[in-house]
């Protein structure tokens, strides 16, 4: 195999976007070659700390570097634009969550992707968090027994009123799709497919056009209930972000620590540290590049990737119509490059 490295670019260069700047650094598979954003000084401050050329337009940077990868890390009204721009060019896409705002886009992108052969991910961090994934390896050998109950939460306090994740127009949404996207993938990886979902929204504190607190209720297509908190403006402190209860036993996923207990046992094991943020987005980065040169599938695919803007989508509608909703079934196992379930 070839020792050169593959030439990827970032299209956009906000918060996210330096913390792909950090992977890249030191990546030994890619080099970046092109940084583009409308605010020019920006791009430019990127590029210099990756000794690389920045661009005013995404189309001249896909012209002058001709990259064959690019990371999109821009607001998510952009996204279907910019991602068919580089899919339909035969560039690979690995784009910042959520894909789209609504589930047509997301069709039409992985549309496209599969049109063209290349491959298109979502960046979901806690995916690729070591203890996200024991934990789920822990599930599924079944010494906690049938599962019950999942918790999780979101919440802290952040000064939302000049983010553009509150403007409507740009997001989409508010807390629902920003955090909301992260827990109902989780929920989906660790306990299955969702069937239904509810919605309820709390106080907006912060004057935002947006919701900035809900509380999420969802059913698997296995019967396990979720309970799910997210918000901008409250800090619950609680040491884990994800806790399962089974019939044998209870799972604990932690920001500092993560542990389990069977049913009769006063110990609990620790199997994980905690969250690493610039580890996860290694792991995603790798993933995404050994996807690309066919060495590992994607961990999150064609099928993970549409359930998961359907979710969100199903979601603002049992918000806004204050019922449960179902949720079309898409199957979390379907092949990544097997698009004929998917975009039936």
């Amino acid at each position: 195999m070839s020792e050169r490295k593959m030439k990827v670019a970032i299209v956009g260069a906000g918060r996210i976007a330096q913390t792909y700047a950090q992977v890249f650094a030191t990546s030994d598979i890619a080099r970046i070659v092109g940084v583009t954003d409308t605010r020019c000084d920006a791009a430019r401050a990127m590029a210099e700390t990756l000794n690389c050329e920045s661009f005013e337009s995404y189309q001249a940077m896909a012209g002058a570097v001709q990259p064959e990868a690019v990371v999109v890390c821009t607001p998510p009204v952009t996204h279907p634009e910019l991602c068919l721009f580089f899919l339909e060019r035969g560039v690979h896409v690995l784009c910042e969550k959520p894909l789209a705002i609504d589930s047509a886009s997301a069709r039409e992108m992985l549309a496209a992707a599969d049109r063209n052969r290349v491959k298109l991910t979502m960046a979901s961090k806690f995916r690729y968090v070591e203890d996200v994934i024991r934990a789920r390896s822990i599930l599924l050998s079944g010494i906690l027994g049938d599962l019950v109950l999942y918790e999780s939460s979101f919440t802290s306090h952040v000064d939302m009123s000049g983010r553009w994740n509150s403007d409507p127009t740009m997001s989409g949404g508010g807390v629902l799709i920003d955090n909301g996207t992260h827990s109902l993938d989780m929920f989906r990886y660790l306990v299955g497919p969702l069937t239904e979902i509810q919605v309820i929204e709390g106080k907006r504190s912060q004057g935002l056009p947006v919701e900035e607190t809900v509380h999420i209720f969802v059913r698997s297509v296995q019967g396990v209930m979720g309970s799910i908190d997210l918000s901008w403006t409250i800090q619950k402190e609680l040491d884990n972000y994800i806790n399962i209860y089974g019939s044998h036993g209870t799972i604990s996923v932690g920001w500092k620590e993560s542990k389990y207990r069977q049913a009769g046992s006063r110990d609990w094991v620790v199997f994980g540290h905690g969250y690493n943020k610039l580890e996860a987005f290694e792991s995603q980065v790798k993933n995404f590049l050994r996807g690309i040169r066919g060495e590992e599938p994607l961990l999150i695919n064609s099928a993970d990737v549409l359930a998961s803007v359907e979710a969100i989508e199903a979601g603002y509608r049992a918000l806004e119509q204050s019922q449960w909703t179902r949720l079309g079934s898409v199957k979390i196992d379907s092949p990544a490059n097997d698009l004929t379930a998917v975009l039936a």
